[in-house]
């Protein structure tokens, strides 16, 4: 039996995205091709000291979406469980990128607990793309906060954020 609802198949890729990088979008890119919706739902984490607001990570990520022509991605919060976010949203998969094996043995055991709290919904794990690699949101902060150059490596709305933080 396949769960499917109204909206057909949708995915939900969580994360703090503080803030959303070109590997991200690259796995929102692919990830889309693959579902009816993709919804990129903003972590709210109130446990972690985060660059930008949730308020502001929204607003980037929509940004983001918007302007890269993806008309079945959206963005939204969420806090607590992820598969409780999941599965009131109706969704049937977690998506998750691994940028190298040290990422896999922690997605691993997520997954495998996720499963265990809600069979029904799988965790599919995209491989970054190679010149995606060597980026994450926490270096690129680090890049920009002593002045580097960070652009190609976001989307330029999150290189000009970034520099609006940093000045």
């Amino acid at each position: 039996m396949h769960n499917r609802n109204a909206d057909g198949r949708i995915a939900v890729y969580p994360g703090s995205f503080d803030p959303i990088t070109n590997g991200h979008l690259d796995i929102v890119r692919r990830a889309a091709r693959l579902f009816d919706t993709l919804i990129i739902a903003v972590y709210a984490n109130p446990n972690k000291t985060l660059l930008f607001s949730l308020e502001e990570r929204l607003a980037l990520c929509r940004a983001v979406v918007e302007s890269s022509d993806l008309p079945d991605v959206r963005v939204e919060s969420f806090s607590g469980l992820t598969v409780d976010y999941v599965a009131g949203r109706g969704g049937q998969a977690i998506i998750r990128g691994l940028r190298s094996p040290n990422d896999f043995e922690g997605e691993f055991r997520m997954g495998l607990m996720n499963h265990r709290l809600a069979p029904a919904i799988e965790t599919l794990c995209l491989f970054t793309s190679q010149e995606h690699l060597f980026i994450s949101s926490s270096r690129l902060k680090e890049v920009a906060s002593l002045g580097g150059h960070v652009d190609g490596m976001l989307p330029p709305i999150v290189v000009d954020a970034l520099r609006q933080k940093y000045s």
